[in-house]
């Protein structure tokens, strides 16, 4: 094992074959031999080229290439040069590097450079050398030795979520406040309880969710055993996003770990308190073996994506998403795709604005409105906006006080960056309630918008903010068509004391998931698949859905070697008769029958 010496920053250092993340980094001036350490010898020098080797533009760092370093350094001779100590943290370090580095000899100088130029060429020359590489094919490894399949293994990693979760709930409370000020309770019901809910929904299913599914036969296959059985894909990448950066992170990861698989996590940079505590903390609680964490911005999120995976599940903007739909079919890749998308909310004539503004108004300013399935806009007729307008400025007060900006309950903007963009968006239309903003805060109050047009911005891409614009409409069937003119959203919502005026909304439409008369209280339900359609995603997961999506369905039949005479009549010579009797005993339907 490589000594470790204290530099002072964080590292990395190399154990059995494996990478591991420390506080110190190593001294060159040892490595390993019979009495654990040796000194630096008198001929070598501080900087690379004296030891024959030219390191090339993009070596970064020494933590970055310490691990592949490590390899061969038994074979070098003597140590390495100690090169800038103190570089950009290597993977996964904060805003980690992804990038490989290479080696080539120098030029020798003399029969004695000349030689020791041949003696190491045979392991360093071309050598290309990425930690990320040396993660990835640990965990394939894993996986490929069979160390996931078994349900006590899968039982394993996913008590140990529920206890990442239970033992470290303040803490997790504590970086959602300060990534998204967001409040105990928003915490408690849309992050922790939703994942632990899965969780455990899973370890009680898991053994019934693995078994075999058997299959109706036919009367050709009868004496068969026909089956679908769930194999995990292999290793998969879970990028998450920053909005619900545990329930978004940990939900899929119920999925994949309770399906038998190997993951790599990406959690979002934007949520910086958050993507901390699950790289630090969170692989404490499970096998690392068949886990790891990586960080990093856009840039490093591409270099992994170069990497083959066996499935991608991503959640995001269809922007980013469609790159990585580009990225995975590089490899052929299966992907999952939870994207958002512009989500509408019929309100129908026939109602009570009360209750309509409550519960719009609670599942619009959620989370500060950033949130995948909150209301985009409104529809309804210049008569019903009348009536809600003051509904939802009552509704706003009572949930957030005269003054939201002290209230506790109402969160702030992720970043500077979508503040910004924020606050562009409230020059469309008119601003009739709130509009108030503070971009030391990134603060944005609850508001609504009127009089805006189908072709402003903020009709134009998904809000993701406490901004909830009204668009007029002067029918149902002028609602539909509005609703069918764009790209189908993830969410769709109808507010209506008629039954069949929700009824036909969700008829005549098409969208990911539908709610009459409420807000994304369907997403509570883990017996009901979440996931869009077209342009906001493709897949599903939550509950079952998570264990079927990380699953591949192998399609088994099982045959007796013996009774050749009943399965001759597909062999040559060909005769009507046995096409007959053959399309007979292929028919689809279930035979209950034997041969026997």
């Amino acid at each position: 094992m490589l000594h470790m010496e204290n530099q002072g920053s964080w590292g990395w250092g190399w154990s059995r074959g494996r990478a591991f993340r420390s506080s110190r980094l190593p001294d060159p001036t040892r490595h390993p031999n019979s009495q654990g350490h040796c000194p630096r010898p008198p001929s070598s020098s501080s900087c690379p080229e004296a030891l024959g080797w030219t390191p090339q533009p993009e070596l970064r760092s020494l933590k970055t290439c310490w691990v592949a370093l490590a390899t061969c350094w038994p074979s070098l001779g003597p140590a390495p040069p100690p090169w800038s100590r103190r570089g950009s943290g290597g993977l996964p370090g904060r805003g980690g590097e992804v990038s490989a580095c290479s080696f080539q000899p120098a030029q020798s100088q003399g029969r004695q450079g000349a030689e020791q130029g041949r003696e190491e060429k045979g392991c360093w020359q071309g050598l290309r050398m990425d930690p990320l590489a040396d993660t990835l094919q640990r965990l394939r490894e894993a996986f490929s030795a069979g160390r996931t399949r078994s349900p006590e293994f899968r039982a394993a990693q996913l008590k140990g979520l529920g206890r990442f979760l239970q033992e470290n709930k303040q803490l997790l409370q504590e970086a959602l406040a300060q990534d998204l000020h967001k409040s105990t309770f928003e915490s408690e019901v849309s992050e922790i309880h939703i994942s632990q809910s899965e969780i455990d929904l899973a370890l009680r299913n898991l053994r019934s969710w693995m078994k075999d599914e058997k299959v109706p036969k036919n009367l050709a296959t009868q004496l068969d055993s026909a089956f679908i059985r769930k194999e995990p894909f292999g290793l998969v990448l879970i990028i998450a996003p920053w909005n619900y950066p545990v329930n978004l992170t940990l939900v899929p990861l119920v999925g994949a770990l309770a399906a038998g698989n190997c993951v790599v996590l990406k959690p979002s940079e934007f949520s910086r308190s958050t993507e901390k505590v699950l790289a630090e903390v969170l692989p404490r609680y499970l096998d690392q073996s068949c886990f790891a964490v990586v960080l990093g911005g856009p840039q490093e999120t591409g270099q992994l994506l170069e990497h083959k995976f066996d499935y991608i599940f991503f959640t995001g903007s269809p922007r980013v998403g469609r790159i990585v739909m580009t990225a995975a079919a590089k490899h052929l890749t299966p992907v999952t795709l939870e994207l958002g998308g512009k989500n509408p909310c019929y309100v129908d004539d026939d109602c009570d604005p009360q209750t309509v503004a409550n519960r719009v108004a609670w599942f619009r300013y959620f989370n500060c409105g950033q949130t995948c399935v909150a209301p985009d806009y409104v529809l309804c007729s210049p008569h019903t906006r009348e009536r809600l307008l003051p509904a939802l400025q009552s509704a706003i007060t009572r949930f957030y006080g005269e003054d939201p900006r002290r209230s506790p309950s109402l969160g702030r903007v992720v970043s500077d960056k979508h503040f910004r963009r924020l606050r562009g968006l409230l020059g469309c239309g008119r601003v009739a309630i709130g509009g108030q903003s503070d971009e030391d805060e990134r603060y944005i109050a609850p508001t609504v918008l009127v009089d805006v047009q189908e072709t402003e911005p903020v009709m134009q891409e998904e809000i993701f903010g406490p901004i909830l614009p009204i668009v007029n409409v002067g029918s149902l069937d002028e609602a539909i068509d509005f609703i069918n003119r764009r790209e189908k959203p993830l969410a769709l919502y109808a507010f209506s004391r008629s039954s069949q005026v929700v009824k036909r909304v969700l008829a005549q439409t098409s969208s990911g998931g539908f709610c009459g008369n409420d807000g994304f209280m369907h997403m509570t339900l883990a017996s009901l698949p979440f996931g869009g359609v077209g342009a906001s995603g493709m897949g599903s997961y939550h509950g079952k859905f998570s264990f079927d999506t990380f699953s591949h369905h192998r399609a088994c039949l099982l045959r007796r070697p013996g009774l050749e005479k009943i399965y001759s009549i597909r062999y040559p010579p060909y005769s009507p008769r046995n096409l007959r009797m053959l399309l007979v005993a292929m028919e689809a339907r279930s035979c209950s029958c034997t041969l026997l």
